[in-house]
């Protein structure tokens, strides 16, 4: 794979994946997507373990492993003995959290925001152990970063007056809903400053912002590979430095690799598949059978972002930048605004991403002058999906925050403004049938004059 001139961002990158014609994707973020040339590799790597399935399971296939831990390192700023691979980041955060041996007095903070999935592994986490947890409350457009960060220090102080031992907080890098940058780096500082174990989800980092782990210094972080790095699903790097690799005992499920305290000596039925290997990188080698074949495809999907994208430093400035007029233009198309801490300003600390969130124009009540009824503000987000992807062969993810409906835009290299300022129209247009048809049932709102006068995104 090669290329003589770099292919422009935009609609002329679009050839390289595999979309349907008709399909425009707004949301990359959510489950991510790659071009022709890692599906090939895949399936080829898929093909290899059926033509010989033992020879590609216990010999080819840690080769690979090795080559593919190694890549991920280098654009992370980390050894390769501190990087292995999980499934997802969900499986990253749960593997920190059920491997830490916690005691009464022990504590685990999150945030707010926090992934609903991460959220409920804390909760079965504090049914299942004596520790118990304390969430730090905010609200984005009111709370700054910095107020986020002091009120976790806060958080952790009032802990420790109760006798308290708060021993690990869980951090986005980016968060999910609303798409905000959060201020990870400087929560990882407090961390270390008030003696708290650091674990990033980064579920939306590599791949979508600049990543340099060992300045970071974290002491567990996870990201999912498949969401912006354009491998296939599912595929996430876990980190964790030599210092904390001790703490984690376990894979889950329990690997070959894992050592019992009891017996050191139980045998492993898998080769060993080289010399210097750490226990930490035999533990995550071999977890349970599985098409771990995802895995692979990390050299083939940077050799794809370096060779026709021109690099990582070029992919994440341009997925911010046409996020960022692309949800500009839809502001204004609604007459709304971006959801962001300084509205003025061009470098908004919400927006330092690719990520970013529209108010809809639609006001939300009990009286009889609201567009929709608090009680039906879920219905309402959930058929406006439903109808984006059925009508109109798209999707953007409607949600509540802060009183108001929301519609959460990504920034991707086969985008251009226009397909996000399309997106725009269309929400314009969903919201003038709810305001139009105030109070008949979804299901009756008729979408055929909105399809006759919305331009076919291909068109654009």
């Amino acid at each position: 794979m090669s290329s003589d001139l770099l292919t422009p961002f935009g609609h002329d990158l679009r050839q390289f994946f595999l979309f349907d014609s008709r399909y425009t994707n707004l949301n990359h973020g959510s489950f991510g997507t790659y071009p022709a040339v890692v599906r090939d590799h895949l399936r080829q790597q898929q093909d290899a373990a059926e033509a010989q399935p033992d020879k590609y399971i216990r010999y080819t296939f840690p080769e690979l492993l090795d080559r593919s831990r190694a890549a991920v390192a280098e654009i992370l700023h980390v050894p390769t003995n501190e990087c292995v691979f999980v499934t997802n980041a969900t499986t990253g955060v749960n593997t920190v959290l059920r491997n830490l041996v916690y005691g009464p007095s022990d504590v685990i903070i999150y945030f707010d925001t926090i992934y609903a999935a991460c959220e409920k592994t804390i909760l079965s986490v504090c049914e299942t152990t004596p520790a118990t947890f304390r969430k730090v409350e905010y609200q984005f457009m009111v709370d700054s970063h910095s107020t986020i960060v002091q009120k976790f220090k806060d958080l952790v102080k009032e802990t420790k007056r109760e006798g308290l031992t708060p021993k690990v907080a869980v951090i986005d890098t980016i968060v999910s809903v609303p798409g905000v940058r959060f201020p990870f780096e400087m929560l990882v500082q407090a961390c270390k400053d008030e003696g708290v174990l650091s674990l990033i989800d980064g579920a939306h980092g590599i791949g979508h912002i600049a990543l340099d782990l060992k300045q970071l210094d974290a002491d567990f972080f996870t990201s999912n590979c498949h969401k912006w790095l354009f491998t296939p699903r599912g595929s996430a790097v876990f980190h964790v430095p030599v210092r904390n690799q001790e703490l984690i005992r376990t894979t889950y499920p329990t690997s070959h690799g894992f050592q019992p305290a009891a017996n050191s000596n139980m045998r492993n039925p898998l080769p060993a598949s080289g010399t210097g290997k750490t226990q930490f990188e035999t533990l995550f080698e071999f977890v349970a059978t599985a098409d771990s074949t995802p895995y692979t495809c990390i050299p083939t999907a940077l050799a794809f972002r370096r060779e026709i994208c021109g690099g990582e430093d070029k992919i994440v400035q341009y997925i911010r930048s046409v996020v960022t007029k692309g949800t500009n233009a839809v502001a204004r198309i609604l007459g709304t605004e971006v959801m962001a801490t300084d509205a003025s300003s061009s470098d908004d600390e919400l927006r330092n991403c690719a990520l970013a969130n529209v108010r809809l124009p639609l006001a939300i009540g009990t009286n009889t002058d609201a567009d929709i009824v608090t009680n039906q503000v879920s219905t309402m987000c959930r058929w406006m999906e439903k109808t984006m992807l059925d009508e109109f062969h798209t999707f953007l993810p409607v949600f509540f925050y802060g009183g108001q409906l929301w519609a959460r835009f990504s920034g991707q290299v086969y985008l251009e403004v226009s397909d996000i300022e399309w997106g725009g129209e269309l929400l314009k247009g969903l919201c003038e049938a709810i305001k139009i048809n105030k109070g008949q049932k979804v299901d009756s709102l008729d979408m055929t004059e909105l399809k006759r006068i919305l331009r076919d995104p291909s068109e654009l």
